[in-house]
């Protein structure tokens, strides 16, 4: 029952967005699903909640982190499409492997770091690992 639920809670919250089928951890796909799209309805205090302390103390204010989002991560603030790719662990470390694809059809993957705190799964890093050089 408990996973019934929350599939429909985890289908609810991904309903704006194309993902693939890969398998991911639910609890880490809901937090990363959430953060964006609270950045599209441009909502960056809510993002910001999705980051951890360690993110949050560095940027101090969700101005300062949209600003950051918009200037080095555009392609996370409206995405056309997102996918789920794979979920590894790395010196103990776990990072979910993305595809974004921007609304210029731009194909960006993108590597979200993961930890656990007190109040379940936050972001903590986010890196750009590769970047189409064309638009679709």
């Amino acid at each position: 029952m408990r996973q019934l639920i929350l599939g429909w809670v985890f289908a609810c919250l991904s309903a704006s967005f194309a993902f693939a089928d890969e398998p991911a951890n639910p609890a880490m796909r809901g937090v990363i699903t959430s953060q964006i799209e609270a950045f599209r309805l441009d909502d960056f205090g809510l993002a910001f909640g999705y980051a951890s302390p360690n993110i949050q103390n560095y940027f101090q204010s969700p101005e300062r982190f949209e600003a950051m989002v918009r200037n080095g991560y555009p392609m996370v603030h409206r995405p056309a499409e997102v996918r789920f790719l794979e979920l590894r662990e790395i010196a103990g470390a776990f990072w979910q492997k993305m595809l974004i694809r921007d609304q210029a059809g731009f194909v960006h993957i993108l590597d979200y770091q993961m930890v656990k705190g007190d109040d379940g799964w936050m972001i903590n890093a986010v890196q750009l690992l590769q970047q189409s050089e064309t638009g679709v």
